[in-house]
């Protein structure tokens, strides 16, 4: 409960001197009793590790009182900056600006500043350019295990009928 991040189940092992598999069944054990009392915490499994955290239909009130005025939401551009990395990394700066179109630059060191990615590495191609990766910290912000966790990138294109009869409507314009 003292844990600023998820505790891995490996250091929880070493703690309790039990296989880190047998801390896994423990905390998921705890985690559907919590959930079966109605308490006002839960017990996930995010970004690798087990987190205690207040329970979603408290969200409201959490955030009134953690909040009080402050705001520091990610605007729009950092938002599809962010899930192109998820989805493609490791990913170049380059890659996501061909990507979103637009230079990436400026918001991709707002998303580094901020630990939802890292520098994981250069590409072996030509100029080298750094990649980047998400963090724990996005998974853990995302209330996820790990990217499988994502959903399937298909569920938000749009189907091969759609495209095909807005793109014929909007040639239709010209």
């Amino acid at each position: 409960m003292v844990a600023e991040e998820p505790v891995a189940p490996v250091l929880l092992a070493q703690l309790l001197e039990v296989p880190p598999a047998r801390v896994d069944e423990i905390c998921e054990e705890l985690a559907r009793a919590y959930d079966a009392d109605d308490r006002g915490f839960v017990l996930v499994r995010v970004a690798g590790g087990w987190r205690f955290q207040s329970h979603e239909d408290l969200a409201d009130h959490v955030e009134r009182f953690v909040v009080q005025g402050q705001s520091s939401r990610l605007s729009a551009a950092a938002l599809e900056t962010l899930a192109i990395v998820a989805y493609k990394q490791p990913v170049s700066r380059a890659q996501v600006s061909a990507i979103r179109g637009v230079e990436a630059d400026a918001v991709m060191r707002t998303l580094q500043t901020r630990g939802y990615i890292a520098e994981a590495g250069r590409d072996s191609g030509p100029g080298q350019a750094l990649l980047y990766v998400t963090t724990d910290k996005f998974l853990e912000r995302l209330g996820i295990d790990s990217l499988q966790d994502l959903p399937p990138l298909g569920d938000f294109v749009p189907e091969g009928d759609l495209v095909s009869g807005l793109e014929r409507e909007l040639l239709g314009r010209l």
